[in-house]
């Protein structure tokens, strides 16, 4: 008896190896660890990651290296930008590049990153400090790559151009993780000023100017701004302490926002993603949306990714990426389609890339198929 029992036990485990196998195999979900602190044993640990698809298709995943100790801007002499790069969706990647360095005492944190399709640039923003000279005093910097980020400019100060001059002590910042290009070719993104609420900034001519928008936004923490189908402009915000997002909603290119409460997002007050997947005015068949969250009302845990079918009105209730301690994410489409996920994970100790497909995302319900032609 005994050995048929060790026998099934075994044919068993056999089956859900194959099964586990063939759902990897088939694109399902496959993961890799891209920072963490084994990789360099003078760095404290790597925090806040940016994820973006290059116009070649490469993939650039981007994050603080917090030398010193993992604490934020104003604690820390030494936050280095650093990236790596993946040419074939995510499966290998290139060596750490640190691309924003600054000599000690002065530290550059939180990046984001926004790719303009119509200029073949990638723009990456960050928050600045010199601790020596100007402790708890914040600058906006941006940097750019024509060359799907292989290389970077050097780095311009935005600070005078998206916020007020009366704002040079506050505590202000460009929210970490990606902005937007507008069907029109406008780039956006979000910077907040935590005395003051959030505000929606811009450029029209590629980057070479930037706007400011003087219409405060509010609740509104590190938030995230997409386009709808039908021009308007949606906020997903984080809203600390309530246990949920908000939603912001401007239908006239941000002068004024309708704001509302998302009980269905739960949320324990972190940093998120919500990006579009695929519109009909891109060819598509479906408008579809993508959120990734740590879903739950207390507590960085359950990194989550759902799907909207309606301009964001309504989600799915989502499959869960990693049960456990999870905190910010960033994701990406990638070039086959796949959707691409980058989030924190244990307690700050790995950073891993993930990638899935819409079908495994929808458990068979939806699949990704190649547009038809762009709906005039």
């Amino acid at each position: 008896m005994k050995h048929i029992f060790i026998t099934l036990l075994f044919a068993a485990l056999s089956c859900t190896a194959q099964h586990e196998k063939f759902k990897f195999a088939d694109g399902v979900i496959a993961h890799q660890d891209l920072f963490n602190t084994s990789m360099n044993p003078d760095v404290s640990c790597y925090r806040i990651p940016a994820l973006a698809t290059a116009p070649n298709g490469d993939l650039i995943a981007a994050i603080d290296e917090r030398v010193p100790s993992c604490g934020d801007l104003k604690w820390s002499k030494d936050i280095n930008i650093v990236i790596r790069r993946s040419s074939n969706n995510g499966k290998t990647w290139s060596e750490i590049e640190k691309i924003v360095d600054f000599p000690l005492g002065q530290s550059a944190s939180d990046p984001s990153m926004i790719v303009d399709k119509l200029s073949n640039e990638i723009f990456l923003f960050y928050n600045y400090m010199d601790l020596d000279k100007e402790k708890d005093v914040y600058y906006l910097h941006m940097t750019k790559s024509a060359d799907n980020g292989k290389t970077w400019s050097e780095p311009v100060d935005i600070t005078p151009q998206i916020t007020k001059e009366e704002w040079h002590k506050d505590f202000k910042f460009i929210t970490s993780g990606r902005g937007i290009q507008t069907q029109n070719g406008t780039l956006l993104h979000c910077m907040v000023n935590l005395n003051n609420g959030l505000h929606v900034f811009g450029s029209k001519d590629h980057g070479k100017t930037w706007f400011f928008i003087d219409t405060p936004v509010s609740p509104a923490d590190e938030s995230k701004i997409v386009e709808l189908a039908n021009g308007d402009w949606m906020i997903n915000a984080r809203a600390n302490k309530t246990g949920m997002r908000y939603i912001h909603l401007s239908k006239d290119e941000g002068k004024t926002w309708e704001t509302n409460a998302a009980p269905n997002l739960i949320d324990p007050g972190c940093n998120a993603s919500i990006i579009r997947y695929t519109s009909i005015e891109d060819g598509y068949k479906k408008n579809r949306l993508l959120f990734s969250n740590a879903k739950s009302e207390k507590g960085r845990v359950n990194m989550t990714v759902r799907i909207s079918y309606d301009e964001g009105k309504t989600w799915s209730e989502g499959k869960t990426i990693y049960k456990g301690e999870s905190a910010y994410s960033s994701m990406t489409i990638m070039e086959n389609g796949d959707i691409g996920l980058f989030f924190e994970q244990d307690d700050y100790q790995k950073n891993p890339f993930v990638s899935f497909s819409l079908k495994w995302l929808t458990d068979g319900k939806d699949k990704y198929k190649k547009p038809g032609k762009k709906k005039k």
